[in-house]
């Protein structure tokens, strides 16, 4: 069912901008998707039902695009409904298919099992009221001697209004839900067969990891490994619950596991991964010599337009940073040039080099360095955790870059 997420974001701006014919047009093509696929899946008396819960819950969508049209606004909030839709309707699927192989199994709706903030596209589980939803909904569910199938990346909020936690975030769902029942081990199933050296995309033969600590899959999964969403692993720490990412096309593979102290090889990276397409801003003030609150004022700045920064460098009287969201760079340059100088640069991008050895062995941070050399680097930086080293450089060099930290270390 790839692609649906995008689809359903696709109808709400369609029915939004006042195009309801066009926005029940593409809701008729999804259902009918979704009413193909279930044929295949289950049996007649089986799909009887699911058919029916499918056209039900495309009627509560059509009659949702209706409304968008009348309103010509496309709130968080009912975002979060529409886009919540193609998850519960494909763990629908996925149950039925699971009940025709003969395994008994549970539909549980997702909104009934992780209780998040009302932080709508974005919201954050809450720890206390979604372990008291999932023991009476997913173990539940075990303790009568069925599988539990929920989507993932939906929620609700206490009052029972349906949330989501951003794009990717259905690993994130599967972690919160293992760490709350108290699982043996959380396993994310994907179609890579686990983490890997480097992104191949860029490298053509990367290496697989077979295990590797938490901390080092967080600071992968941050700057920009795909396999992982960076929050997944944050449940799985809090519980010390193993994480296993498997290969579903080819499950015989062992897959990668995450664990508190991980495994590394001696003298060894980790792995590399790159952010792209982020921007340098540079701070400049001679108030800052020897002044204190100013690097307060200055992140005051990020906060107030909920702006993440990644990379931090500073000097007696400049500080550089590293953002990738740009929507709100015009008002962040704004309110910097009321006490300094401030520019910015695009089209940089970020390498990190992760490893545990890193802290153990100081020749590895001067092997990268010169694994580099000649090609530009704006920022270097390394972690006051000493796990990781963090290259700031021109994207266009991103290619060349990771091939020679790849060609060094593995």
């Amino acid at each position: 069912m790839s692609g649906v997420t995008d689809a359903l974001l696709a109808i709400a701006a369609a029915a939004g901008g006042g195009r309801v014919e066009d926005a029940l047009s593409r809701l008729d093509q999804l259902r009918e998707r979704h009413l193909t696929v279930a044929r295949a899946l289950a049996s007649t008396e089986a799909n009887g039902r699911l058919g029916d819960q499918i056209v039900a819950q495309f009627e509560d969508l059509a009659a949702l695009a209706r409304a968008l049209g009348v309103l010509r606004e496309v709130s968080p909030r009912t975002l979060d409904v529409v886009a919540a839709s193609g998850e519960l309707l494909s763990s629908r699927i996925v149950t039925a298919a699971i009940m025709e192989a003969g395994i008994p199994s549970e539909w549980v709706d997702a909104r009934r099992a992780i209780i998040t903030t009302a932080d709508h596209t974005r919201a954050v589980p809450l720890a206390a009221e979604t372990e008291a939803a999932l023991r009476s909904s997913v173990l539940a569910a075990i303790d009568a001697g069925k599988v539990p199938v929920l989507g993932g990346f939906v929620g609700s909020t206490i009052e029972g209004h349906t949330t989501t936690l951003g794009r990717g975030g259905s690993d994130y769902s599967g972690a919160i839900v293992g760490a709350g029942i108290g699982a043996r081990e959380i396993q994310i199933w994907t179609d890579v067969d686990g983490m890997l050296t480097a992104d191949p995309r860029i490298i053509s033969s990367p290496r697989l990891v077979p295990q590797l600590s938490f901390s080092e899959a967080a600071e992968l999964a941050y700057f920009g490994a795909k396999v992982l969403h960076p929050s997944t692993i944050l449940p799985a720490v809090a519980k010390n619950i193993p994480v296993r990412i498997l290969n579903s096309r080819r499950p015989e593979n062992p897959g990668t596991r995450i664990t508190a102290d991980g495994g590394p090889e001696a003298g060894q990276l980790t792995a590399i991964a790159c952010k792209r397409d982020v921007t340098v801003i540079d701070i400049t003030s001679t108030r800052m010599l020897m002044a204190h609150g100013f690097l307060r004022r200055l992140f005051e700045v990020f906060e107030r337009f909920k702006t993440a920064v990644d990379v931090v460098t500073t000097s007696e009287v400049s500080v550089s940073v590293t953002v990738d969201d740009t929507r709100r760079l015009e008002g962040i340059l704004d309110n910097l040039h009321n006490f300094a100088e401030a520019s910015y640069e695009p089209e940089m991008a970020i390498i990190c080099a992760v490893g545990e050895n890193l802290r153990a062995d100081p020749t590895l941070f001067g092997r990268a360095v010169t694994a580099l050399e000649r090609i530009p680097l704006r920022l270097v930086s390394q972690a006051a955790s000493r796990r990781n080293i963090t290259f700031v450089l021109r994207d266009s060099d991103v290619p060349h870059a990771m091939m020679r930290l790849h060609e060094t270390f593995f």
